[in-house]
C-alpha cells in the first residue's frame, strides 16, 4: 500500500503492532527468558533468552514496548536504561560463547534520556555495545520490525544484515526532533519525515537493509502470523549459509559492511 513517509511513521508506532514478544513467540520454541545485567537491575524494556528456531538453539533479543498504557509505563514506553543495552550485551557474548547465533528485534524511539540513565552510563552502554558487536564472532541478524530511533536502535543492529518491515521507519532521530531542531517547529514533523529517507524503500534503496518484508495491509496482532511464518523462513535461510564459516570470517564480514558506509 502507498502510505507517506509520516504515515509510515504513525503505522509503526501503533500499539496493535506486534511487539518483540510476539515475534519471539510465533518463531521460537521453548523460549526461555533471561534476566539483568548482573550490575545493578533487569530492564522490561529490553527482553532477551534462548530459543530454538526449528533444532538450532539461538539468542534472541528485542526492545519491548507495551500493548496498553499500564505495560507501556512498566516497559518504559520501549526506551532502554543503559542496564538494558548491558543486559544484551551480556547474552550475545554469552552466545558468542557457546557458538549460538543472535537475531536482534529493533522497536523504539530512543534509549531514555533521563538524568539517571545518564548517570549510570547510557552513552558508554551504547558505545560499548557498538564495538562490541562490531567484533561478534557468531552471525548477527537484527530486524526492524517498528521504530528504530537514534543510537537507541543501532545498538543493536550492528548485525551481518539488517532487515525491516515494509510499515517500519529506522533513523538517526525522531522526525519531531529533526524539525524542532532544523526548523525549530516540532510540528512540521510529516515534513522531516519526507525530507529524512527514513521508510523502508529509502534504506533499501540506501543499502541500509538487505531484506524488506512486505506488509500487504499493515501488520497487527491479529494477522501478523503469516509475516512471523516469512520472517522464520528468511532466518532459517540466512543462518544456514553461515554454518561452517570461520567465526573470524563472520565478524570481517560485519566489519566490512558497515564500513562502506
Amino acid at each position: 500500500m502507498n502510505f507517506t513517509a509520516w504515515e509510515r511513521v504513525r503505522i509503526a508506532r501503533e500499539q496493535d503492532r506486534p511487539t518483540s514478544l510476539y515475534y519471539i513467540e510465533h518463531i521460537f520454541d521453548d523460549f526461555m527468558e533471561l534476566h539483568g545485567d548482573r550490575g545493578v537491575k533487569d530492564d522490561p524494556a529490553i527482553v532477551g533468552g534462548i530459543g530454538f528456531l526449528n533444532d538450532m538453539p539461538v539468542t534472541v533479543i528485542g526492545q519491548q514496548k507495551g500493548r496498553n498504557m499500564k505495560e507501556q509505563v512498566e516497559r518504559n514506553f520501549g526506551m532502554p536504561n543503559p542496564e538494558g543495552y548491558r543486559k544484551a550485551l551480556r547474552l550475545m557474548k554469552q552466545a558468542e560463547k557457546f557458538n549460538r547465533p543472535v537475531v536482534c528485534f529493533v522497536d523504539t524511539s530512543g534509549a531514555f534520556c533521563g538524568i539517571e540513565a545518564e548517570e549510570r552510563g547510557q552513552g558508554e552502554a551504547i558505545a560499548r555495545s557498538l564495538m562490541e558487536m562490531s567484533g561478534l564472532k557468531v552471525p548477527v541478524l537484527s530486524i526492524v520490525i517498528g521504530e528504530g530511533g537514534s543510537g537507541g536502535a543501532l545498538a543493536m543492529a550492528v548485525g551481518n544484515e539488517v532487515w525491516c518491515l515494509e510499515n517500519s521507519v529506522y533513523s538517526v532521530l525522531s522526525p519531531e526532533g529533526f524539525a524542532a531542531i532544523l526548523w525549530k517547529d516540532g510540528k512540521r514533523a510529516d515534513e522531516a519525515a519526507d525530507v529524512m529517507k527514513m521508510t523502508s524503500n529509502h534504506l533499501k534503496d540506501l543499502g541500509i537493509v538487505e531484506r524488506v518484508f512486505e506488509e500487504p495491509e499493515p501488520v497487527h496482532t491479529d494477522n501478523g502470523e503469516n509475516l512471523a511464518e516469512e520472517m522464520k523462513k528468511a532466518m532459517i535461510e540466512f543462518f544456514g549459509r553461515y554454518q561452517g564459516k570461520a567465526p573470524e570470517a563472520i565478524a570481517q564480514e560485519r566489519y566490512e559492511r558497515f564500513r562502506k558506509f
